[in-house]
């Protein structure tokens, strides 16, 4: 494919990380990775933040993705998540994933530095110099501090293996200002699961989804459902979904979206430290029991 193609089109789902005794439980992942693609997930994001990379090695994040890769069989894109507060860093995670077969990385704007709109530009044009992968630029100012502006994104526009932007600043506004303006250079995705019908009316390529660990199939079909014109069923998917994505949502990513995963056996309700599991226990079990009447 030319860079500037399309990576996914729909719902890529950011899967999580499942630990078992402190290690991390491939038996489960395998189970996640066929759930997933069984139920028509486009693409599948590995080591995002709901994946709790800040807390994988450098050794485990080589063995999930070449695991990854040979779970997948290409039958769905595989993105990898590389980004640090480190460009150094973050090149060499990004030249170990495409040793390791991804078809593209997720780079989130680095955290903690609060670098510049200039240190932003030089930050990505690097990686992009160095790094021979499609690279989707990833805005989640509520995560890292800093927010990623037009300027940076009109600044980065021709450089050809910068090809889409996921979008979580939360604001429908800016998504819309940006997709209109910048379209027809990278491809843009929401990162806010409650906003997939309304950035797909703004001109989004869909979603990279934490909800749709649980519910795949149901954010597949929110996106195909709005790219054949049926708007209404599109809308109505969203709505139902609506409240379990705030409650998944009510504590920090990945923790509730792994209870309600574990409640439905197919992982280990166990995270790394420093997150520490859910509170709200029986209001994401009674979501799911009542989801799983509705579709």
């Amino acid at each position: 494919m030319s860079y500037k193609e399309k990576i996914f089109f729909g719902s890529a789902t950011a899967i999580i990380t499942p630990f078992k005794n402190g290690e991390i439980d491939y038996e489960a992942f395998e189970g996640l990775i066929e759930f997933q693609i069984k139920n028509k997930t486009d693409a599948l994001v590995v080591l995002g933040t709901t994946g709790e990379a800040p807390t994988v090695s450098e050794s485990e994040r080589e063995e999930i993705v070449a695991f990854a890769k040979s779970k997948i069989k290409g039958r769905i894109p595989l993105i990898v998540g590389t980004g640090t507060n480190s460009t150094e860093t973050t090149i060499r995670y990004s030249k170990n994933a495409h040793s390791l077969g991804a078809n593209a990385i997720l780079v989130v704007t680095p955290y903690y530095n609060k670098p510049t709109e200039n240190g932003l530009v030089e930050h990505y044009k690097e990686i992009a110099k160095r790094v021979d992968l499609p690279i989707i630029i990833y805005n989640v100012p509520s995560r890292t501090g800093v927010k990623l502006t037009k300027r940076v994104l009109y600044e980065l526009r021709n450089i050809s293996n910068l090809v889409g932007v996921k979008e979580a600043s939360g604001s429908l506004d800016f998504f819309g200002e940006i997709a209109n303006e910048l379209g027809e250079y990278y491809s843009f995705y929401t990162g806010n699961d409650d906003l997939t019908y309304d950035s797909l009316l703004r001109g989004s390529s869909g979603v990279v989804s934490v909800v749709s660990n649980l519910m795949p199939r149901e954010m597949h079909d929110l996106c195909a459902l709005f790219k054949k014109g049926e708007i209404e069923k599109s809308k109505e998917i969203q709505n139902e979904l609506n409240p379990l994505i705030k409650e998944i949502f009510y504590e920090t990513n990945p923790i509730p979206i792994k209870q309600a995963l574990s409640f439905l056996g197919y992982c280990k309700n166990e995270l790394r430290l420093p997150l520490s599991p859910s509170t709200r226990t029986g209001e994401i079990y009674n979501l799911i029991l009542n989801l799983k009447y509705k579709f």
